[in-house]
């Protein structure tokens, strides 16, 4: 089957996604017109008006309901026969034969919106699975030991970042863990999931997932090895956090956890747009504008601080400005964990460097540096990297990140308990907070398209 940039059936997909971008501009828009009625003033002050006055703007804000409701109705009907025409023209989404192009703008569409397709049923929806030269794999004995050519006990597990897919392991024609793998005497295994969930959903799918697949491994498994790339590094340690919960086995395969540019403390992107949300809910007439920021997904808002627990946004508005919820979670025990990071900056003691770390982690965040103790990882020095004049894509296609790599998993493994505190000097939380306003100016000239 030849690769297509769009398939017949991604119009069911799209034509949800339309439907459900023209409902949203619609309330959007009904909600600004209705502010304008009532506030007469910039910030919402409300001036004294006669009787007359008062009982017109009651006519009109109903005229106004009506008129957006019967939008609303029209394009909820024109939604509803699209479906129609196009539920029967979809085969299977994974079985569909993918290019890169087409991969990664429906990763993209599930990182900023991946929550709300999941609700909706949108047929564009990534479920988690494991990939295989970017086709899924059925978790039975009898598949794997088909399709996967001499499975070796050593299982090599990848997972990538945010807004991203399986194809994009593969960056200037390099891959890490194919390197890795060859090197070490590993299988890879490539995990696709849907990043706009929550990262604790995700974390608890891939504990069971991981479960399943020591269950089911064509030969018995003697060691995993988790390489997971900015989010993904998160999405492993929760599922390190639910794994433990319920005492699942995979765990004492596990010898290593390498994190590559992973927001452990959280992402200063997702903190500026939180700051944007705050700015737009300043007055009645812009409040309306933040809806459009607030689309993003859970698994977004999740990056602000580095959440990897229901607990820490359960109940909670997460598009609010709040101290930092978290629970704190440890690394996990018995686990050799390492850390990489990168810096725009050349030199570790540029300042804007710090800040805006690899452009879209800060230093602190990828080493997971914390002044709480308690929030601290504390990564052992001799596990944890800084690479200069590096961006966060960069370390997808870096040779010396992958030397790094390649010299953690070959030392030998020994299992210990949580490694003391890194000695590295950390920037404190509130010069972090001065510098702010500065980093995210910084990141908008500077930071890496995601």
């Amino acid at each position: 089957m030849k690769a297509r940039h769009v398939h017949p059936s991604d119009l069911h997909g799209y034509s949800r996604l339309a439907i459900d971008a023209t409902l949203g501009v619609t309330d959007m828009v009904e909600a600004m017109h209705l502010n304008i009625l009532q506030f007469p003033a910039p910030f919402g002050k409300v001036r004294g008006h006669s009787h007359a006055y008062g009982n017109i703007q009651t006519v009109l804000r109903k005229i106004t309901r009506r008129i957006y409701n019967s939008i609303r109705r029209g394009t909820q009907l024109v939604g509803g026969g699209l479906d129609i025409a196009l539920e029967c023209t979809h085969p299977e989404l994974a079985q569909i034969r993918s290019t890169k192009e087409r991969a990664a703008v429906i990763a993209i569409l599930n990182g900023v919106l991946g929550d709300h397709m999941t609700a909706r049923k949108n047929p564009l929806t990534i479920t988690m699975d494991w990939r295989l030269n970017g086709q899924p794999l059925e978790l039975t004995t009898e598949a794997l030991s088909s399709t996967i050519q001499q499975p070796q006990g050593r299982v090599l597990i990848m997972i990538h970042g945010h807004c991203m897919n399986v194809l994009q392991w593969t960056r200037n024609g390099h891959n890490h863990g194919d390197v890795l793998a060859a090197a070490n005497g590993f299988t890879p295994m490539v995990l696709r999931y849907n990043t706009g969930l929550h990262i604790s959903q995700n974390g608890r799918a891939l504990a069971d997932q991981l479960e399943q697949l020591v269950r089911v491994w064509p030969v018995p498994v003697q060691e995993l090895c988790i390489v997971g790339y900015s989010m993904g590094g998160l999405v492993a340690r929760s599922a390190f956090h639910y794994g433990a919960l319920t005492q699942q086995s995979w765990m004492q395969h596990v010898h290593k956890l390498l994190c590559l540019g992973s927001p452990h403390h959280g992402s200063m992107l997702e903190r500026a747009g939180n700051m944007v949300d705050i700015a737009l809910d300043l007055s009645p007439y812009s409040e309306a504008l933040s809806r459009l920021g607030k689309i993003r997904s859970s698994g977004t808002t999740d990056l602000r601080h580095g959440n990897l627990t229901d607990e820490d946004w359960a109940g909670r508005d997460r598009f609010a400005h709040r101290a930092d919820p978290r629970q704190p979670v440890p690394l996990p025990e018995n686990v050799q964990c390492y850390a990489i990071a990168a810096m725009i900056a050349k030199t570790h003691g540029d300042l804007s460097g710090k800040l805006v770390g690899d452009g879209l982690v800060p230093l602190m965040s990828a080493l997971g540096q914390h002044r709480d103790e308690q929030r601290a990882l504390h990564f052992p020095q001799g596990h944890q990297k800084v690479f200069y004049g590096m961006t966060h894509l960069g370390l997808l296609d870096s040779k010396a990140v992958c030397d790094q790599m390649q010299e953690w998993m070959a030392a030998p493994y020994a299992p210990s308990r949580r490694a003391p505190a890194s000695t590295l000097t950390p920037i404190t939380q509130a010069r972090w907070g001065n510098y702010m306003l500065f980093a995210t100016k910084y990141i908008a000239t500077k930071s890496p398209a995601v």
